[in-house]
């Protein structure tokens, strides 16, 4: 099997709330929310699944495995946008599933034009903490004791940078020789809350 990423259905919402409850075990959402979040026009919302290689492999599967999912809110007209939630399955972390949901709603706020992307983690996750780090959030406060259980928020800030496109050299090489020549080289929650 390898996994998939795609757009949230309202048909995902039940896997969703297992791993969201699994997760997030006092501060989980009610499903009523998720499903809103969902249905939002403003919301972009993903999951990781399974997907099947073979046909045989999805006629012997009851249905794709949920690996994780994360959520975007990004109002049209807005320059600011708000990771709501990212949460992979305990199986399937360590293997850059988390970064690649984040890389993708980073993606996906750059496509409605925000300029800063927002998102709150708790203070003591230092994993999801260290991911986001890595991907230029900047701290800019705490919310003190915003958890249950008294644990603190902290708030983070990524100011995202418009696309780059360079055109490719004759081999379709982003960057051409000028970049080879220069020495430039192209760099393309797990439970948060």
């Amino acid at each position: 099997m390898s996994v998939l990423m795609r757009r949230a259905k309202l048909s995902d919402l039940d896997a969703i709330m297992r791993l969201e409850r699994e997760t997030f075990t006092d501060d989980a959402w009610p499903e009523d929310a998720m499903r809103r979040e969902i249905e939002s026009p403003h919301g972009y919302y993903l999951v990781a699944v399974d997907e099947p290689i073979t046909a045989s492999d999805a006629a012997d599967e009851p249905g794709p495995a949920l690996r994780g999912y994360a959520g975007l809110l990004a109002p049209s007209g807005s320059e600011q946008g708000d990771i709501q939630t990212i949460a992979v399955d305990p199986s399937s972390r360590g293997m850059g599933l988390g970064r690649g949901l984040m890389h993708a709603l980073i993606t996906a706020a750059r496509r409605r034009h925000v300029t800063e992307l927002f998102l709150e983690v708790r203070a003591d996750n230092p994993i999801a903490r260290a991911l986001y780090d890595s991907l230029g959030f900047e701290q800019i406060g705490v919310r003190p004791r915003y958890y249950r259980g008294g644990v603190d928020a902290v708030l983070m800030r990524l100011v995202v940078k418009p696309a780059v496109a360079r055109p490719a050299d004759a081999s379709g090489a982003a960057g051409g020789a000028g970049a080879a020549a220069s020495g430039a080289s192209g760099t393309s929650r797990e439970g948060t809350r």
